[in-house]
């Protein structure tokens, strides 16, 4: 038997499609899907069905009314989504979920589903108004691009994990380079110390002590890039704090005390030689040359970093030197000068009566 359409407005319909109530003749005209539900007759049943609904569903009117809507549900229908509506309108109120429902034929669609209680002037909910909206290409173009955007996370994971492995290889290398460096050149101040032993002339074991001392400073360098985890990055205050506690402690002098004030500055990994070499020079000559007369005395060490650049200052509080004398008979100034060029170094000496005071200024390699 022919079921017929309860709902009372869309039988006096006389607007353009219909009798009567305009309201109706809209709801039964409009292109959007929408139902209308009963929740006074036993499993809340379908009461009215548009034109558009029986459309996008593909049921005729009569294999709809009077079936509770949940036949559009199908195998992969989300059962949150269905709980979450069967909650609200326990509670008689509105919610708005997207759903996977089923057609007549068995093709799915994405539903974009507005369930809202309809009241009587006494409250009580007396039907409940329900629109669909097929939203299958915006969901379908949504989880294209989940998948997609999964596929790039997944490539620039492994690109990662790759790029991290060649890292760690050529972190490994590098640190296996600063150690082999490192102890070759402690073999080579060896070597050269066991040699100067054998030495008569004192003014060329002197030449090969210095020489000595500018290897263990290089060494030095090495074996702090080797015990660094970065291999990018050299902290020059630590290294030269480091360095001048090594030349006094080798010295014996424990009558010159070191004042430092030295930051954490990082440079490059390559300016970390030439600096090193620098800051070799300028502690060894300030040892031997403002307290070679065997007076104490207090060496003041600074590193910092302003603007871009990192400083450098060393003074001593020894007798000074004139402008026009050479230090260390030139070789050490010279050397000193041709390393602040290699990195581009402002370098500054002053000469008085209370002390020497050089001060280096370099950018900061980025």
């Amino acid at each position: 038997m022919k079921q017929r359409d309860d709902w009372h407005l869309t039988e006096i319909i006389g607007h353009e499609l219909g009798r009567g109530d305009p309201f109706a003749a809209a709801i039964r005209g409009t292109r959007m899907s929408m139902i209308i539900t009963d929740p006074r007759q036993d499993d809340n049943p379908i009461v009215f069905a548009n034109k558009a609904f029986q459309e996008l569903t593909g049921y005729e009117r009569d294999e709809i009314i009077g079936r509770n809507c949940r036949f559009l549900q199908g195998p992969d229908t989300d059962g949150a989504a269905i709980a979450a509506i069967r909650d609200a309108v326990a509670a008689e109120r509105s919610i708005n979920v997207d759903l996977l429902n089923y057609r007549k034929d068995g093709s799915s669609f994405w539903n974009s589903l507005y369930v809202s209680p309809v009241r009587g002037e006494d409250g009580a909910v007396q039907f409940f108004f329900a629109s669909q909206l097929d939203m299958t290409i915006r969901v379908e173009a949504e989880q294209a691009l989940a998948r997609q955007k999964a596929s790039i996370e997944a490539e620039v994971k492994a690109r990662t994990r790759d790029l991290e492995a060649a890292l760690e290889a050529k972190t490994l290398l590098l640190h296996e380079v600063d150690h082999r460096v490192k102890n070759n050149l402690t073999m080579i101040g060896s070597l050269l110390r066991l040699q100067s032993r054998s030495i008569p002339d004192p003014r060329f074991r002197r030449t090969l002590e210095t020489m000595l001392e500018r290897v263990d400073a290089l060494a030095a360098v090495h074996r702090r890039l080797y015990q660094n985890g970065d291999i990018t990055r050299f902290d020059v205050g630590a290294f030269a704090e480091s360095l001048a506690e090594d030349v006094l402690g080798a010295s014996g002098r424990s009558d010159i005390v070191l004042k430092s004030d030295c930051e954490t500055v990082h440079i490059a990994a390559d300016q970390a030689a030439p600096v090193g070499l620098i800051l070799n020079e300028l502690i060894t000559n300030a040892v031997k040359h403002a307290y070679g007369d065997g007076r104490g005395g207090e060496l003041a060490l600074g590193v910092r970093q302003m603007d871009g650049h990192a400083l450098i200052d060393l003074r001593d509080d020894g007798p000074g030197f004139d402008a026009q004398d050479v230090l260390d008979g030139s070789v050490g100034r010279s050397l000193v000068a041709r390393l602040s060029k290699q990195i581009g170094a402002e370098t500054e000496w002053t000469g008085a009566a209370s002390g020497t005071h050089v001060s280096i200024r370099f950018p900061v390699a980025s």
